[in-house]
C-alpha cells in the first residue's frame, strides 16, 4: 500500500513538470513572430527553431499553434542574480540596473558557448569580443562591460565572488551603466557558467 501511494505521489509530481515543459500559443490577428517573441521574452531565433513546421516565419495566420520554448528555469536563476546585483548597487548608493531581456538572451548565448566550446574567456571563438557580440545581436549601447564566472553553484555564490574581485566589482558598481542582462548555463567541465552584461543606453 505504501509503495502504491509513493508511486502515485511520484507520478503527480512529474505531471506538472512534463505539462509545463513548453507552452503552445494560438496566433491572434495582428501577431507576428517578433511580437510573440517580445511578449514571451524569448529570442526570435529560438521560437523559429522550435516551430520547424512553419515554412515561412514571416507569414503566420490566426489560429496557428506556435510552440514557445520554456526557458523559465534559467530565467529565474538569472533574475535572482539581477536582484542580488541591484542590492549591492543599492548598498553603495547607486540606482538599480534595468533588466533587459534581450541582453540576457545574449548573455545566455555567451554562457552556453563557454560551456559548449569548453573555454573561459571574455573573447568567444564563436562571437568574438563581448562588445562585438552585443552589436551582432542588435544591442546598441554607449558603453558596455561584461563579467563572467564558472563553477559557482548559486546566484548568491556568483555575486559574492564577483563582489570580492576588484574588476568585477567595478562593473557591478559602475554608475554609468543603466541596463543588465544575465545568462546562465549548466553542464560542461565547470558545471555552471555565468555571464553578466552591462550597458549604458
Amino acid at each position: 500500500m505504501l509503495k502504491k501511494m509513493l508511486f502515485t505521489l511520484a507520478i503527480m509530481l512529474l505531471i506538472p513538470t512534463i505539462s509545463f515543459a513548453q507552452q503552445v500559443y494560438t496566433v491572434q490577428p495582428g501577431d507576428s513572430m517578433w511580437k510573440i517573441s517580445v511578449r514571451y521574452q524569448v529570442g526570435l531565433s529560438e521560437i523559429i527553431s522550435a516551430n520547424r513546421q512553419i515554412s515561412n516565419p514571416a507569414m503566420i495566420y490566426p489560429g496557428q499553434k506556435i510552440t514557445i520554448p520554456d526557458i523559465s528555469a534559467s530565467k529565474n536563476v538569472e533574475y535572482r542574480v539581477i536582484q542580488l546585483t541591484n542590492q549591492e548597487r543599492s548598498k553603495n548608493g547607486l540606482k538599480p540596473l534595468a533588466s533587459d531581456w534581450q541582453l540576457s538572451r545574449v548573455a545566455r548565448y555567451k554562457s552556453a558557448d563557454m560551456r559548449d566550446k569548453n573555454y573561459f574567456s571574455h573573447t568567444s571563438p564563436t562571437y568574438g569580443s563581448p562588445f562585438n557580440m552585443m552589436k551582432n545581436f542588435g544591442i546598441s549601447y554607449r558603453s558596455a562591460g561584461e563579467n563572467i564566472a564558472a563553477g559557482q553553484r548559486t546566484p548568491e555564490e556568483v555575486v559574492k565572488a564577483w563582489m570580492n574581485s576588484p574588476g568585477h566589482r567595478a562593473n557591478i558598481l559602475n554608475a554609468n551603466y543603466t541596463h543588465i542582462g544575465v545568462g546562465y548555463a549548466s553542464g560542461g567541465s565547470y558545471g555552471h557558467y555565468w555571464t553578466q552584461m552591462f550597458i549604458a543606453k
